[in-house]
């Protein structure tokens, strides 16, 4: 293979692989902020059946008190009651006695109906703190899995630099250019060509001219996207032994 060739391949090889963990490194407070919301989403799921139980027990508590007041009011109308000196008197102490019966008997429903509640919510909170606990125990593991990995691809995109700048320094200035702008433009310089195309744009090339690139010999760009093309044979396939 023509030696600027072979550089320029090296080049656009250690380019892609740096692109590649400059990606994957920049993807890392984006996998990080989803980590913290997942976490924040199930504190509050917990937060909020906390809040929950706490509400019913309150309302239990209301009722509770309210039911005591009746209690003592249904005890003190029942004491009235032998001290009447009417009928009239006797019907309307009986008819409070009643009223406020009906209220005891409505908050007695009230109390069993939060009791119930409770412990639907207390149920539910128990099983929320369970997943609270290994959600946030995957934060953490999976927290640190990604300061790791975030450290290991600064490390390796600071090496490939330095590669990628070696390599392009062993290019001449004029190609070193060429396949600058072509970059700029394209994304990627240097294309394989294969099956008489170029592997990245897919144009179909001319016969000859696939047929003097399988020598590697010039510099040659593709008509279609201007990349620069190289030929790599291809692999023998190796026929399992029986």
């Amino acid at each position: 293979m023509n030696p600027d060739l072979e550089r320029l391949v090296q080049l656009q090889r250690a380019e892609t692989e740096l692109k590649r963990v400059l990606s994957e490194l920049a993807e890392a407070p984006g996998q990080r902020a989803l980590l913290d919301e997942q976490l924040a989403d199930e504190r509050a799921r917990l937060e909020g059946a906390r809040e929950a139980l706490a509400t019913s027990q309150k309302a239990r508590r209301q009722f509770e008190g309210e039911l005591q007041d009746l209690e003592t009011k249904r005890s003190r109308y029942k004491g009235q009651l032998m001290e009447v000196k009417t009928n009239k008197e006797y019907t309307a102490m009986l008819h409070e006695i009643e009223t406020v019966e009906r209220e005891v008997r409505a908050r007695e429903d009230l109390i069993l109906a939060e009791m119930e509640k409770a412990e639907a919510l207390t149920s539910e909170m128990k099983s929320e703190e369970v997943t609270f606990k290994e959600v946030e125990a995957r934060y953490r593991d999976e927290g640190r899995a990604l300061e790791v990995r975030a450290e290991a691809l600064k490390t390796a995109s600071a090496r490939l630099a330095t590669e990628r700048d070696a390599v392009a320094a062993t290019v001449p200035q004029d190609l070193r250019e060429l396949f600058q702008r072509v970059a700029k433009l394209r994304g990627a310089a240097v294309a394989l060509a294969n099956d008489g195309m170029c592997q990245l744009c897919h144009m179909k090339l001319r016969p000859q001219m696939y047929l003097d690139l399988k020598h590697n010999e010039e510099i040659v760009q593709c008509p279609a996207c201007s990349r620069i093309l190289y030929y790599e044979p291809p692999v023998p396939v190796v026929a399992p032994q029986p």
